[in-house]
This record gives structure tokens, sequence and C-alpha cells, in this order.
């Protein structure tokens, strides 16, 4: 274990959580103390001897605080390789000393971003340019310099100090470092993506994920929230990383209120229950299994469309995932935690003060259920589609595979129906439209193959994920039971034989809704028309795999 004793450290942070305990803590192993600016007025507020940058350069902070630490007697301080005889020779002829710890964070960036009335100036001037080039001249020489870069490091770090008689081990400098070099990359991207957003899209093939302006890389930036209770399997560790930046209402920005860890499945279905419920209007409830939902509903109040969307599939409802777009009232609650029913975790904008005495004070509730708070929805703005924040957000949806990433933009436009038609003999009634219109929704977010069965704005039977449409029809049926009869019916995507029309026929669908665009969809048309059913196209898909 290669130790190096601390005895200079340059002290630069724009957050000042914790600096001042952990500066007396170098000063008490003799360690002369360095700083800048507003760092260096807090340490002498707390009466430690610090010395101003500008009395080791020579020359003053100057350009408003843009030039401060970037000069050779900084930079050759860190970076020079101790116990090389050249580079000790020429740091005693330049008069350069030594500085064996750097702490330094970063100007806030992406806190200005997100400011409301943030101008394009404020937030070029908080691109950091000194503390980045300190924080990778540091960790490039962890040989022999120490890099610290967060708050949280700061306990650690004093721990060791005092273990080792005011040294640190060489693993212990090159952790710092691999944490210094992830909080760079991390800043450059984020400064990398904001001028992404204000240039016109100059990628080869037209699409420009995270302001890749050739569209030869795509960079991934995410910081960890939480440790998960485990992944997909208990034997499988898993953690949740969300986007740095992110507080539009999602699961990611979401307040958990209490109940057990979450886990990896309850994450994804979590996100799917919210990413559904949010489609509608109109107050709407939706249950969430294995990642598909089972029930959903829309109604004039709240406790009805849980009733409805409970009802829509009791048997797989238990130990489901609900969702909500309304704020969660007492009387829903007591419907929701009526005996025989158990959920795993809920989802809603937020809970009133007496559901979430109902929902965490019931016995065999209180210790389990997870209640997770989005905050109020946002309002659309023009020309955007249930849960999109913009162009400008470029919002992507990626996947791994072995050896590779998956990237395309989300499946978030709206379904315009006014651009719909009827392509039958049989137009929708403004009933059968309703209905058509719902299930359509749904249909969007459940897995392919997709087929959902609706009536009353009530999912009434669903089949998802199945290798043949028909078998998914024949599932959705199934479902259903009686309830099929006057149901509307919603495909994923188009129909390559009349099959599935004539199954749903036979089972009493009045209504149904589809992509087209299938060479056979005139055998889909000859069928509806046979069997008196309206059928309508949407021109737009909805794979969901």
């Amino acid at each position: 274990m290669t130790l190096r004793t601390i005895r200079r450290a340059l002290l630069s942070v724009s957050d000042k959580t914790g600096l001042i305990e952990f500066a007396k803590v170098l000063a008490g192993f003799g360690v002369e103390l360095i700083s800048t600016g507003g760092t260096r007025k807090a340490l002498a507020a707390a009466g430690l001897k610090v010395l101003d940058i500008s009395e080791i350069t020579g020359f003053p902070e100057m350009l408003d605080g843009r030039v401060k630490t970037l000069h050779p007697r900084v930079h050759g301080g860190i970076l020079y390789i101790r116990d090389n005889d050249e580079h000790e020779t020429t740091i005693k002829e330049h008069k350069i000393a030594p500085i064996d710890m750097v702490v330094c964070n970063l100007y806030p960036f992406e806190d200005t971003v997100m400011k409301h009335g943030v101008t394009h100036e404020e937030i070029i001037e908080n691109i950091d340019i000194g503390g980045p080039s300190m924080v990778r001249s540091a960790g490039k020489n962890y040989h022999d310099v120490a890099i610290l870069t967060a708050p949280w490091q700061y306990d650690m770090i004093a721990a060791e100090l005092k273990a080792n008689q005011g040294a640190l081990a060489l693993v212990t400098r090159e952790q710092l470092a691999c944490a210094a070099f992830s909080l760079t990359a991390m800043y450059d991207t984020a400064i990398a993506s904001y001028f992404g957003r204000t240039q016109p899209d100059q990628s080869p093939d037209g699409w420009m994920p995270f302001a890749n302006t050739d569209g030869s890389r795509f960079v991934l930036r995410f910081s960890h929230k939480q440790k998960l209770r485990y992944g997909e399997n208990p034997h499988q560790p898993a953690a949740f990383y969300v986007e740095p930046g992110v507080n539009h209402p999602c699961v990611a920005s979401a307040e958990v209120l209490g109940g057990k860890e979450l886990s990896y499945n309850n994450i994804l279905d979590l996100d799917s229950a919210f990413n559904l419920v949010r489609e509608f209007t109109d107050p709407a409830a939706v249950v969430i299994k294995h990642n598909n939902p089972c029930g959903a509903a829309t109604a004039p109040t709240l406790v009805d469309a849980f009733a409805h969307a409970y009802e829509g599939d009791p048997v797989s409802a238990f130990g489901g995932i609900l969702g909500f777009n309304r704020e969660v009232d007492e009387v829903t609650a007591m419907q929701i935690t009526e005996p025989n029913r158990f959920i795993e975790c809920i989802i809603a904008p937020g809970y009133s003060k007496t559901a979430y005495e109902v929902l965490t004070t019931r016995p065999k509730w209180k210790a389990s259920v997870r209640l997770l708070k989005t905050g109020p929805l946002s309002p659309l703005r023009p020309g955007e589609g249930p849960g999109v924040r913009g162009a400008d957000d470029r919002l992507v949806d990626f996947r791994r595979v072995d050896g590779g990433l998956l990237v395309q933009n989300r499946d978030a436009e709206a379904d315009d129906f006014t651009k719909a038609k009827a392509v039958t003999k049989r137009a929708p009634t403004d009933a059968e439209l309703a209905d058509l219109k719902f299930t359509w929704l749904v249909a969007k977010h459940v897995k392919s193959n997709a087929i959902v069965l609706g009536k009353n704005r009530m999912i009434v039977g669903v089949g998802a994920g199945q290798m043949s449409r028909i078998d998914s029809t024949h599932m959705a049926i199934r479902k259903a039971g009686d309830r099929v009869k006057g149901s509307a019916l919603a495909s994923d995507a188009f129909f390559p034989f009349r099959d599935n029309i004539d199954m749903a026929a036979a089972a009493g669908v009045t209504a149904i809704v589809q992509p087209g665009g299938s060479v056979r969809d005139q055998d889909s048309i000859d069928a509806c028309n046979e069997h008196g059913i309206a059928m309508i196209v949407t021109g737009i898909r909805h794979f969901r795999h």
C-alpha cells in the first residue's frame, strides 16, 4: 500500500456542504490550505488560515473570475510526478510548490439550465473551466495527488487520514480519480446536450440524440438514485439511475412516501402504469400486471374509474400496480383497500390526507404497499401528446442488446383521431367512437401482438405478447367473457388475415380500430362489412416489443 502524506491542499468548491468540517481535519494535520474567491472567504470566516490563490500564482483573479487557477504554479504543482528527477528539477527551477490534494466541485451548470427564466448568457457563465481542468489534472496524477469532488467523500477521507496520520493509500486515490473523471464526463455531456438543443440538427440521418452533431456517438448520463431490492429475479442485484435535471412528473422524479423497498420490476410496472394513465384527461385508473395493463378505465370520478379498472380482470389485478391521473381521495382509497385485495404499488399525482391515512394504516397495507407521488400532471402544450415535454428535450428510448444499444424516438406522439377514417360501409356511432379512442390508447401500451377490448371506457379483455395476432384475439375474448358483446376492439398493428375479424364478430364485437397498411386490408374491410362491424384506420402503428 503506497501512502502519500497530504501537506498542501487546494480547495475551490461551489457546493460548500461539509467543507469547513473537512478543512478543519486537514488543518489539524498541518496541511497548508490554498483557496479561491467565495471558498477562501468561507474558510477564513471559520477561523482557518488559508492562502489566496493569487499569492501562489502572482496574478489576481481576473475577467470576472474566469481566470484564477489556470496557471503553471497550480497545474505544475498538481501534475508533476514525485520522485521523477527531471520533474523535481523543473518545479524547483520555477519555484513551484507541490499540491497533494484538490477539493473541487463544479459550477452548478445543470441547476442553472433548469432555472425558470434563466438566460443563455447566465447559462454560459456557469460553464466551469478552471474547475474541470484541476479535477482532470489531479485525476491524471492520482499516483501522487488526491482529488475530492463531492461532499459525501469528506467523512470517508477524513477517517482514512486519521487512521494513517495524515496520509492516503494509492487505492483510495485511484478510486477518487475514477469518481472525478465520471464527474467531468457527466459535466461535459450536460454542456454538449444544452448546446445541442440550441443548434439545428446536423446529423447525417436527420436525428441527433443527446446533442450528437455528427451522429457517430450516443452518450448516456444518469445519476444513481437508489439501490433496488433486486433485479428481475432475487439473485440479480439492481439499482435505479435517473437523468440529471428531470423534474417533470414521472416515476424517476416521484417521491416514495412509504412501503417496502422497490424492486426492478416495480419500477418498470410503475413507469408503464403512469405513462398509460396520463394519456387521458378524464379521471383514469389503470392496473398493470407484468408490464401490461390488465385493467383500465376512465369515468366522471376517480373511484368509479378504479372500480371499473379493477373489474376488468380481478384475478390478474391481485398483486398488481395501480396508476391514477388524479390525487387519490379517501373514497378511492377505501375501495382500494377492500378485503381480499392486494396491491404492490400505487403511483399518482398525490394523495389526500385521509386517503394517505387509509392506505398506510390498514392491516397488511401499512408495512408493504409502496406509495409514489409525482406531483400535478403538467398541462400539455400545443402539438404535444400526453407525457411529452417538448421537442427540445429529444425524448428517446434505448434498449441494451448483446454488444450494442438500440436507440429510437419515444412513441409519445398524440393520436389525432380527426385524421382516422372509417373504411367500412357503417361508420361507428358516437359511443363506439369513444370506446375506439379509449381502447386504441390502451393498446399503445400493451406488448405486441396487442388486442384490447373495451366497452363504456373500460377494458374488458386484453391479449398481449402473443406470437400470432389470432392468439391475442382469442385471449382477449376469453378474458372478456360475456362482456365482449357490444365491445370495441383495438389492434396495435394491421390484420394480416380476416380470421381475427371473423373471430371478433362471432364473439359480439361491433367496432374495430387498427392502423391499416396490410396488402390484405380489403379482406378485413370486406369481413367487417359482412358482419356489420364499423372499422376505422389510424395510419399509425404502436408495436411495443
